[in-house]
């Protein structure tokens, strides 16, 4: 069955009466102005689909049970790694499907999972088991899952992993490129398969080089960026080089590449990366609950980079308070509101999401993917909003229904077969105790 919206409201402003057809989970023709069919899906008030495009879904397993500890990025990461130790494929299909239950049922159509949890906890392999279990999890909720497998390689600039960090590992720029070959044609599950160097932390230089030469041109390549100070003076210390710096030298900088939170920067890193066209995700809320700091997306969307947003280690799955986030945390930082536009916030949210995930047609465009999602616009949160600014005011709790390839995968906050995303977690989260 084809869908007509009421509304369509999207970056380039607000469609009434719209009719999309599609085939193959691809939007294949747009009529406006038109009548519902008997034979269509009818909605009400409509977005694209929404990308979630940085998350570590089995960070989740911390929601709520770190803020008593205090400390910093630093002191969170060790519980971090304590919840890591306890993934097997057969927990982490559980614990991701739950997670990307929750996404999806929230509003997200798409995820990135920068995955980096390959191995067992004495870093023998295993032969795909951790990738195809996160592809089954996505595939079984019916979110798009762009698998981001991550090399990591050091525990830290010119230092050794410790053992808690072996099982991220392959050992080499080359296993990685081996493993991430061979892992192209056995991923399944509908899943696209993208790549990703964890940080200037985790991979030496020449291996990020190699790396970025060893992936062909169409592949996504994600980089955790100045997330930390300290990530900063340890690289400039080692290279002589920022973060941003490095990777220009190593040959990553370019439009297939995205610098995950980017927080600590120069204007000279913030120059290469608009320059190269590259996107940036921002998380917000992972950044506040962290205390990382506020990163200057409105000077890097202005030199030519474009922003997406992520959900990072899913303290806060919720998309609409994730992307107004880029606008308040621009507020707090600069005393001024309106520091983007309406239609730059959607678009981060959407079309420049998905180009972070290598979608290189925006969703509800002809040619792209048929997902969307269908907003309360008269909730007690939304009720007088104008079209445009409904992500500054909805919630996941407006996410009435939500369409992934042209097909219903969520409504009302469970999942199109009627499982509720919090049994799943209270299910999944009984082997995190």
């Amino acid at each position: 069955m084809n869908i007509w919206c009421d509304r369509v409201v999207d970056a380039d402003g607000v469609r009434e009466r719209v009719r999309f057809t599609h085939a193959g989970g691809l939007v294949a023709g747009v009529e406006t102005d038109v009548a519902p069919r008997g034979d269509d899906v009818v909605l009400g008030t409509v977005i694209p689909g929404v990308a979630n495009a940085h998350s570590h879904a089995f960070h989740r397993v911390l929601r709520g049970r770190t803020h008593a500890h205090g400390g910093d990025f630093w002191r969170w990461r060790e519980s971090m790694y304590a919840a890591a130790a306890r993934l097997d494929p057969e927990s982490y299909f559980e614990l991701a499907r739950a997670v990307f239950a929750e996404m999806v049922t929230s509003g997200y159509t798409a995820v990135g999972e920068f995955h980096y949890v390959h191995h067992r906890q004495d870093g023998t392999p295993y032969p795909h088991e951790m990738e195809r279990a996160v592809a089954a999890a996505a595939e079984s909720v019916g979110i798009r899952l762009t698998l981001l497998d991550t090399a990591y390689l050091t525990g830290g600039i010119d230092r050794p992993l410790a053992p808690k960090q072996e099982r991220f590992s392959d050992g080499s720029a080359g296993a990685y490129l081996d493993r991430w070959h061979e892992l192209r044609d056995r991923v399944g599950h509908g899943a696209r398969l993208g790549a990703a160097v964890h940080s200037v932390r985790a991979v030496p230089r020449d291996a990020i080089a190699q790396i970025a030469a060893g992936l062909t041109a169409d592949v996504p390549l994600h980089v955790h960026l100045s997330e930390q100070p300290q990530e900063n003076a340890d690289c400039v210390a080692a290279y002589g080089l920022t973060p941003t710096e490095l990777l220009s030298e190593a040959g990553v900088l370019s439009a297939r590449a995205t610098a995950v939170h980017a927080t600590h920067l120069t204007g000279g890193d913030i120059a290469l990366l608009g320059e190269a066209g590259a996107s940036i995700v921002m998380c917000p809320t992972t950044e506040a609950d962290l205390g990382d700091g506020i990163g200057p997306a409105r000077e890097l969307l202005s030199a030519g980079a474009r922003l997406a947003v992520g959900s990072d280690q899913n303290a806060v799955v919720d998309p609409f308070l994730e992307t107004r986030g880029l606008e308040m945390h621009e507020r707090l930082a600069h005393g001024a509101r309106g520091r983007f536009a309406p239609a730059e916030i959607l678009r981060a949210a959407t079309a420049d999401g998905y180009r972070s995930l290598g979608w290189q047609v925006a969703p509800l465009q002809p040619g792209g993917p048929c997902d969307l999602v269908e907003i309360d616009a008269a909730s007690a949160r939304t009720l007088g909003s104008h079209p445009t600014e409904l992500m500054l005011t909805a919630t996941a709790a407006d996410a009435r229904r939500v369409i992934v390839g042209g097909h219903t995968v969520a409504s009302r906050g469970r999942l199109a077969d009627g499982t509720s995303p919090a049994q799943l977690l209270h299910d999944a989260l009984r082997r995190f105790p």
